[in-house]
């Protein structure tokens, strides 16, 4: 791999991190009032969004759409099998009770993609449409219509988002 491939994935993945910040950063600032502040911040985001996949798209990283399912599972695959199971391990060893939370709740919800991505990369050709529901407070994925209560973080299901 090239200096400039490095770069570009290194590039990428500060793009999408600094995208997520500002996100966060602009709700709080909305939280608190100032509404001009999280404007600016939501625009920051909405352009560091346009860096990242401009940086994704010079390393080739958008293919077919199967192609793209099949490497959205094998990503879901790993953070299940792999990076949370390791991360849960160590949140308990050092006692970090919010850690552990965040992991184990992204943990299942990852579990849930992977399963949402392997169904639609066998059903891909289906003309059949519908919505999805994430809650807000654990990133739960749900088809169709919400679910009465998050079965991984026990939120209110009225409180999920609809994904159109």
């Amino acid at each position: 791999m090239s200096k400039s491939t490095d770069n570009l994935w290194a590039a990428f993945a500060g793009e999408s991190q600094a995208n997520r910040k500002y996100t966060a950063f602009s709700r709080k600032a909305d939280d608190q009032g100032y509404v001009q502040a999280a404007k600016l911040f939501r625009a920051a985001a909405a352009a560091e969004t346009v860096h990242a996949l401009s940086h994704f798209k010079a390393l080739d990283g958008v293919s077919e759409t199967a192609d793209n399912i099949r490497a959205a599972i094998a990503g879901e695959d790993h953070e299940a099998e792999v990076m949370y199971p390791e991360f849960i391990a160590t949140a308990e060893a050092e006692g970090e009770k919010k850690a552990l939370t965040t992991f184990k709740w992204a943990f299942e919800v990852e579990k849930t993609h992977r399963t949402l991505f392997q169904s639609m990369l066998e059903n891909l050709d289906s003309e059949e449409t519908f919505d999805y529901y994430v809650c807000p407070i654990c990133g739960h994925t749900h088809e169709r219509n919400a679910p009465d209560k998050c079965p991984v973080c026990g939120a209110s299901g009225d409180r999920f988002e609809r994904i159109s």
